[in-house]
């Protein structure tokens, strides 16, 4: 046996530096609060299976079916056809024509990574919103590329200031994020910004990476507007999956849709199937609940809705009646991202709510904000009782940090 006295540490690559994942990040704050023998009431993560919402049956028993017809060795690389053609049909039905390739995924998360890992040189820069969701700036910290946030308006329901993503452009930006209905403002963005939006992208050439995974969580009888379906000629990638509307984040089942000018994307798409080989497939069994979940009974959106609706009512009711606090209405998904005016910082106020009283939420710092502003970001899941001894207790604490 070899033995060395000598201890060296070994050193993390340099890209990790910048990795940070806020949602998770404070849960170490939450486990000394659970330890100290607090009441713990987890607004932080947007998982709606560890509360009153469950998914389809039928989704269930497909993926059963498939595991039991011994559908458990690797899928092909882009998912199973019935997956595929699933998508590509719903696509359609949204609207989103000269579709160029569907690939299934790892939830939405791999098919933005591998998106932007067939499109992003290091040094090159992506146009991400901030507010917005973090694993956009992880996945360019590791691509050693550079993360150029836009800015979206608090003063105009959080829509995106089209000002300044036309300012932000520059001679190495590559693409620019959408996140529509957003994590973690929950606003839903119009039409007019939309189509302002793909005129920069068609102007500058820039691939538009457009994150609609909430696209069925939409409130007040409104409807989503998938951004590829108000163009054919700009060059976009829609992310979706199962994880939120239907319920089932641990399948880990997503997708991506490249559609656009078939020449311009040809050898873009072999890229991103490139590294689909790379990696081998997706999660083979659940692939067989795509078909059922796109195309059949949706029951269980209305129920989802109504609950979520009243919850989100509560939530902006509650926040907007605390002085220091303001709420802009979420349009869609389960996210709020309340303003603060307070003298400590908005970690340091996070960090104190959750070790005080137990309630956690994320600061808005981990999600990007314009300077001089505090926020956090709040999960509507739980049950009205929950989310009210929630938001009294940060009332409480607001009040005595102002």
């Amino acid at each position: 046996m070899v033995t060395m006295t000598q201890s060296r540490a070994i050193v993390p690559a340099e890209r990790t530096r910048e990795i940070k994942y806020a949602v998770r990040d404070v849960l170490s704050v939450a486990d000394e609060a659970a330890k100290a023998g607090k009441k713990m009431r987890y607004l932080n993560i947007g998982d709606p299976n560890i509360f009153d919402f469950a998914p389809p049956r039928h989704m269930i028993e497909a993926t059963y079916e498939a595991m039991k017809a011994n559908k458990l060795g690797y899928a092909a690389t882009s998912g199973i056809k019935e997956a595929v053609e699933a998508v590509r049909r719903e696509a359609q039905r949204k609207g989103i024509g000269s579709i160029n390739h569907v690939y299934i995924t790892s939830g939405a998360s791999e098919a933005i990574d591998l998106a932007m890992g067939a499109l992003v040189n290091p040094g090159e820069n992506v146009l991400t919103p901030a507010p917005g969701y973090p694993l956009y700036t992880a996945i360019l910290s590791k691509l050693g590329a550079v993360n150029n946030p836009y800015f979206l308006d608090e003063g105009n329901d959080w829509q995106p200031d089209i000002e300044d993503i036309r300012s932000k452009v520059n001679n190495k930006t590559r693409a620019i994020v959408l996140i529509n209905p957003n994590n973690p403002t929950g606003s839903l963005y119009t039409t007019n910004v939309l189509e302002e939006i793909i005129r920069i992208a068609i102007e500058r050439n820039l691939v538009i990476l457009s994150d609609e995974i909430y696209d069925k969580l939409v409130f007040d009888g409104k409807q989503h507007v998938s951004t590829a379906s108000l163009s054919r000629e700009a060059k976009i990638i829609t992310f979706n999956g199962l994880s939120k509307s239907y319920v089932v984040p641990g399948f880990r089942i997503g997708w991506g849709i490249v559609s656009g000018p078939a020449g311009e994307l040809e050898e873009y798409c072999e890229a991103v199937r490139k590294m689909e080989r790379a990696r081998l497939s997706a999660n083979h069994p659940e692939q067989y609940a795509i078909k059922p979940a796109l195309e059949g009974p949706q029951d269980h959106l209305k129920e989802m809705m109504a609950k979520l609706t009243r919850r989100r009512d509560l939530m902006v009711e509650k926040f907007n009646a605390i002085s220091g606090v303001s709420c802009v209405k979420p349009g869609g998904a389960f996210y709020a991202f309340p303003r603060l005016e307070i003298k400590m910082s908005d970690s340091e106020f996070v960090t104190r709510l959750i070790r005080e009283t137990g309630v956690v939420v994320v600061p808005g710092d981990g999600f990007g904000q314009r300077p001089g502003t505090k926020h956090f970001r709040v999960v509507f899941l739980p049950q009205e009782e929950i989310l009210a001894e929630a938001f009294d207790a940060i009332g409480r604490l607001v009040s005595k940090c102002r």
